[in-house]
């Protein structure tokens, strides 16, 4: 039996009338930016999120740097990113540039360590991004509560983590601001890039829509040097659809979640943890093995696609040998790169799929 990563022809043709539909009423239109359907999906999506302001735009690594360039954080300023993330929470710090100061995860979360941002906090620490990995809220209670005593932002890179709750609220709310993307393969994605910002702050909100548009609030008066980070009327019609379906999707999601948790208890294969106050989306369920490269071989014997999230760590990368951050820097990172892996969790999945992949990971191990 084949299971893929992630179908994602499957998982768009459940929507391929309404997309159809959608295309035709923007060509109809003559509109294709910044126009009705970006203005709709904004409030939209807003709302999902339960603040009151989205912004649409081009990428989720442009709405993180919007984030930063808005906030006034630049040059000279310091920027802390967990060690174990996706090199674009870094990128947005060097983009405006900040220098990006790494903070190891905990090390039953993967998520960024509350408890060892404050070593690293310095006079020129300006902000903190929190990265909710693979679909599970970061702890936010205490690092809002660092943040505040020592005057910073909290951005919160929502990438992978449409529609999570934290003690009951929704990711992108959590912070002073929030970014997300909706790169085809994540848990609201697009047919192409798109991103958005989300904010409780209004002033915070207004700078980013002049700074996604040129730095024009008005048509051909530019307030401030700005940026071409738009998305587009197409992608933005086709998210409006998605995103009624989003917390259906990501009911699936933690359906086969829960089974893989059941199915692989008490194999020698540490598993995801979260406590009771999250309730993740399970944009990836990823497990950890010191025998990781054979357990890959043995699953793609068995037809099972994997994936591994991520094999380098931002700081080991050649994009930032300058920081000279060689190996041994942040040695827990460092290891969940050797040994972490992705199972499918696919919306599209069949029970018999999902019984496959549990019997398949099973069998290595017997």
């Amino acid at each position: 039996m084949k299971v893929p990563f992630l179908n994602l022809g499957a998982i768009n043709r459940q929507y391929q009338t309404e997309f159809a539909s959608a295309q035709q009423a923007v060509l109809d239109s003559g509109w294709f930016i910044m126009g009705p359907q970006l203005e709709a999906f904004e409030k939209e999506f807003a709302a999902y999120c339960e603040v009151p302001h989205a912004v649409g735009v081009a990428n989720g690594l442009d709405a993180l740097i919007l984030i930063l360039k808005a906030m006034d954080i630049g040059p000279g300023d310091e920027v802390i990113v967990p060690t174990n993330t996706y090199i674009a929470t870094w990128l947005a710090a060097s983009h405006v540039g900040a220098t990006p100061v790494g903070v190891e995860p905990n090390a039953h979360t993967y998520n960024l360590d509350p408890s060892q941002i404050e070593q690293a906090i310095t006079p020129r620490t300006k902000a903190i991004i929190a990265v909710h990995l693979y679909g599970q809220a970061a702890d936010m209670d205490p690092i809002m509560t660092l943040a505040e005593k020592h005057g910073l932002k909290v951005v919160e890179d929502a990438a992978q983590a449409h529609g999570a709750r934290l003690s009951g609220q929704r990711t992108g709310g959590l912070g002073h601001a929030a970014g997300f993307s909706f790169y085809p393969g994540k848990n609201l994605g697009a047919l192409g890039d798109g991103g958005a910002v989300t904010t409780n702050d209004p002033a915070l909100f207004e700078r980013i829509r002049t700074l996604r548009n040129y730095g024009s609030a008005t048509k051909y008066f530019n307030d401030e040097i700005g940026y071409n980070s738009r998305l587009d009327e197409l992608q933005a019609a086709f998210l409006r659809i998605k995103l009624r379906d989003l917390d259906r999707q990501n009911q699936i999601r933690q359906s086969i979640a829960k089974q893989y948790s059941e199915g692989l208890k008490g194999l020698p294969l540490s598993l995801p943890q979260f406590d009771s106050a999250q309730e993740p989306v399970w944009h990836l369920y990823v497990v950890r093995s010191s025998q990781r490269t054979a357990l890959v071989d043995h699953l793609n014997a068995c037809g099972v696609g994997t994936v591994i999230h991520y094999p380098v760590a931002p700081h080991l990368q050649k994009a930032y040998q300058h920081l000279h951050l060689g190996k041994g820097s942040f040695p827990l990172a460092e290891v969940l790169q050797e040994e972490v892996l992705s199972l499918p969790v696919d919306p599209t999945m069949t029970q018999s799929q999902i019984e496959h992949v549990i019997q398949s990971v099973c069998s290595f191990f017997r």
